[in-house]
C-alpha cells in the first residue's frame, strides 16, 4: 500500500493528523531506488504517520497544506537529483523533459527546490520544525560555488531557513531525529546527531574540530575556497574524521561527523521494507514516471565508492566505505521481482554505485578509515589494495539460478581498474558470459594523464589493458559483444591540446561516440572547486579550465571530429591548438579542409609567392624578379 497522497487518504486510514509530511521535488515512486521512499519507509516502520507530498504547487500555500499541520514537522527534499540539474544543462539551456515527472514533462518543480518548499512551509506553519536531505541539500551543506549564478552561495541550511541538514543516506539520522521529536525534544537541541548540519551562535562552537575560512572568506577569495574544499573532503570519514564548522555572518554552521553507514543487517531490512516498486497509481493518466523503467526489475546490493572521481558527488554524500546486503536479502528481492505481472525474467542489474565493489578496498579502512588526500586506484592502485570478486561472483551465480530468471545484467560502472588487479579471472571470464546485455559501458573518461590525474581517474593504460582482455574473453565466449566508453570533454586541466590528443585516441581505435558530456560542474566536488577556483585543492596550483561556451563547443566538437556538422568547430580547435597538420586529405588528418581553409591558406601561399605579386613589400618583390 503507498503512503497517503492528501488528507483524505490520511482519514481513511484512520488518522485524524500526520506525524510528518514528506516534501519531495519528484513524483512519488514508491521503489528503493528512489531516496524519498527509503526515508519515509523507514519513518513508517518506526511507528510514524507519514503522508508523501510530492511535487506540491509553489505558486500559493494551498498545496503545502495539502495534509494540514503535522504533529511532528516536515522532511524536505528536491528528490533523486539536484534540482538545478533536473532543469538545466551544462551548457545552461533548460531540459525539455524530466524523467522524475509525470509523462516525463518539465516544469513541475522549482528551480532550487528546496529552498522555495521551505519557504512556503514557514509562511504557512511558522516555527515548525523542518529536516532538508537527500541530493540537493547533502551537496549544498556548506558555502559552495553554483554554477547556474556563478557565484558562492551560502549553505543551503541558512539559504532555505531549515532547521537541520540530514547529509549523506539518512536512514539513522532520520531515527533518530523523529524519535526526539516524538519525545518533545525541541529541534534546535539536537545539536549531537551524526549526519547532520546545524546553525548556532558563535559563542556555543564546539572545541576542536576543523574549521573552514568562512563564507564571507571563500566568497572573496579563491584560494579561500579551494582550502575549504579540500577540508570538507578529507574529513568526510565516519572513523577518522572530524566535525567542520564554517562562520556565515552572524550565525555558526556545525557539520557534525558522519553517520556511520549501515550495517549489512540494517541495509537488508531497509530494501526490504514494503515498497510497491511502482509510481503512484495516480500518474497512469499521464503515462507514468520514467525514471522508474530503468530501476524497477535491478537490485541495489551495495553502497560507497572507494573510487572517489574527483567530479563525482558519491564519495562526498555516499561515502567511500564498502557496505554490502546479504546474499539471502538479495536473493529473496529477486525472487519478489519474478512475480511482478510484468517480469520478463530479465534482471536488469545487480549493482550499485560501482557494482564490483564488495568488500573494503583494504582491511585497514575498517578500524583507520579512508587514507587522507589518497585514493585507493588512482593514478594507480595502492599497494594495500585487497581486490576479491568471489562473493560477488557467488552472489550473481545465485541470482541466475532463480527459477523465473533468463538472464542476470550488470548495468551498473564496473571499475575495470579494480578488475585487471583481479588475479583471479573468473569474475572476467563470466561477466563477459553471462552478465552483458550486448555492451558494456565504461569509464576511461579521457587519454590525457595531465586531465586523468585531475579527474581521480587511472591513466589511459588501464582501460587499453582491460579492452584487450575484454574482447580476448569475448571471441573465447564465442560472442558478439561490443565496450563503450564513457568520454568527458571540458574538465578542469583539459586544454585543446588535450582534446586533440583524445580526438586521435578515438580515431586510432576507430570510437566514434553518439553522446559526448560536458562537465558539469555540480556542488560538492573537488572538480567543481577546480573549475570555480583555477586551483587543485591538493596541490593548490593553477589549473586551466574552458569556461566560455565556445571553448567547451570546441573540445566537444574535437571528440565527434568524425560529424560533419562538427568540422568548422574542428577546423577551429585544430588551428588555435596549432594542429593544421591534421587538416588535410591524408589518413592521419581528422578532417579534411574546408573550402574557407584552402582559400585562406591559398591566399597566403600567393601572397608568399616569388614573382606573384603577393608580397606586400616592394622591394623584396623586386628582388626575387
Amino acid at each position: 500500500m503507498f503512503l497517503p497522497i492528501n488528507q483524505k487518504e490520511a482519514r481513511e486510514r484512520g488518522w485524524d493528523a500526520v506525524d510528518f509530511v514528506y516534501v519531495n521535488g519528484d513524483a512519488y515512486v514508491d521503489h528503493p531506488s528512489f531516496g524519498a521512499a527509503i526515508i519515509t519507509r523507514v519513518l513508517e516502520a518506526e511507528g510514524f504517520r507519514v503522508g508523501f507530498l510530492a511535487q506540491p504547487d509553489w505558486h500559493s500555500l494551498t498545496d503545502i497544506q495539502r495534509f494540514g499541520r503535522p504533529k511532528l514537522g516536515f522532511f524536505v527534499s528536491a528528490g533523486n537529483i539536484d534540482s538545478m540539474v533536473a532543469h538545466y544543462t551544462a551548457a545552461k539551456r533548460k531540459r525539455s523533459d524530466d524523467a522524475y515527472s509525470p509523462g516525463g514533462k518539465a516544469g513541475r518543480r522549482p528551480d532550487r527546490a528546496v529552498e522555495v518548499y521551505c519557504g512556503l512551509i514557514r509562511k504557512a506553519y511558522g516555527d515548525i520544525p523542518i529536516i532538508i536531505g537527500g541530493i540537493e541539500a547533502s551537496l549544498r551543506r556548506f558555502a559552495h560555488y553554483d554554477y547556474w549564478e556563478d557565484r558562492v552561495r551560502p549553505s543551503i541550511l541558512v539559504s532555505s531557513g531549515a532547521d537541520l541538514l540530514s547529509y549523506g543516506m539518512g536512514e539513522n539520522q532520520t531515527r533518530e531525529i523523529a524519535h526526539r521529536l516524538a519525545a518533545g525534544e525541541n529541534i534546535r537541541d539536537m545539536t549531537d546527531i551524526k549526519g547532520t548540519c546545524y546553525l548556532t551562535d558563535p559563542q556555543n562552537t564546539p572545541y576542536g574540530g576543523a574549521e573552514c575560512p568562512s563564507f564571507e572568506n571563500v566568497s572573496a577569495s579563491k584560494k579561500e575556497y579551494a582550502i575549504a574544499a579540500r577540508i570538507q573532503q578529507d574529513e568526510h570519514d565516519f572513523i577518522r574524521g572530524k566535525f567542520i564548522k564554517q562562520r556565515h555572518g552572524k550565525k555558526m554552521l556545525i557539520q557534525n561527523v558522519p553517520m556511520p553507514p549501515l550495517t549489512t543487517e540494517e541495509l537488508d531490512a531497509v530494501y526490504e521494507l514494503p515498497y510497491e516498486r511502482n509510481y503512484h497509481p495516480c500518474y497512469e493518466k499521464e503515462g507514468g514516471v520514467p525514471a522508474i523503467r530503468e530501476v524497477r526489475f535491478s537490485v541495489t546490493h551495495n553502497r560507497g565508492c572507494f573510487g572517489a572521481c574527483n567530479f563525482c558527488s558519491l564519495a562526498f554524500h555516499q561515502g567511500r566505505f564498502i557496505t554490502v546486503r546479504s546474499h539471502e536479502s538479495v536473493l529473496r528481492e529477486i525472487e519478489k521481482l519474478t512475480k511482478l505481472p510484468d517480469f520478463k525474467g530479465y534482471i536488469h542489474d545487480v549493482g550499485g554505485p560501482t557494482a564490483n565493489f564488495r568488500r573494503t578496498s583494504c582491511d585497514l579502512q575498517k578500524t583507520k578509515g579512508l587514507c587522507k588526500g589518497k585514493k585507493c586506484l588512482a593514478p594507480k592502485p595502492c599497494p594495500a589494495l585487497q581486490v576479491d570478486h568471489s562473493d560477488y561472483l557467488s552472489l550473481l551465480r545465485e541470482a541466475r539460478q532463480i527459477k523465473g530468471v533468463k538472464k542476470v545484467f550488470i548495468r551498473s560502472g564496473i571499475r575495470y581498474d579494480y578488475l585487471l588487479e583481479d588475479r583471479d579471472e573468473s569474475f572476467f571470464r563470466e561477466l563477459v558470459q553471462y552478465h552483458i546485455s550486448g555492451q558494456l559501458k565504461v569509464a576511461p573518461e579521457h587519454c590525457s594523464a595531465a586531465v586523468l590525474d585531475k579527474m581521480g581517474k587511472p591513466h589511459i593504460e588501464a582501460y587499453l589493458a582491460f579492452s584487450k582482455k575484454y574482447f580476448q574473453f569475448t571471441d573465447d565466449a564465442g560472442k558478439e559483444q561490443y565496450l563503450v566508453p564513457y568520454l568527458m570533454s571540458s574538465h578542469p586541466g583539459s586544454t585543446l591540446s588535450d582534446a586533440v590528443e583524445l580526438a586521435l585516441f578515438l580515431k586510432k581505435r576507430h570510437i566514434r561516440p553518439e553522446q559526448v558530456q560536458d562537465f558539469y560542474p555540480t556542488p560538492g566536488t573537488i572538480s567543481t572547486a577546480m573549475f570555480y577556483t583555477g586551483l587543485d585543492p591538493y596541490t593548490m596550483q593553477e589549473v586551466y579550465c574552458a569556461r566560455s561556451s565556445h571553448d567547451k563547443a570546441l573540445q566537444r566538437a574535437l571528440l565527434q571530429y568524425f560529424d560533419p556538422s562538427k568540422h568548422a568547430l574542428v577546423e577551429e580547435a585544430l588551428i588555435r591548438a596549432g594542429r593544421r597538420d591534421l587538416i588535410g586529405n591524408d589518413s592521419h588528418c581528422l578532417i579534411r579542409p574546408s573550402a574557407a581553409y584552402l582559400r585562406e591558406r591559398s591566399g597566403k601561399t600567393a601572397r608568399k609567392a616569388p614573382g606573384k605579386g603577393g608580397s606586400r613589400n616592394g622591394k623584396n618583390a623586386k628582388k626575387f624578379r
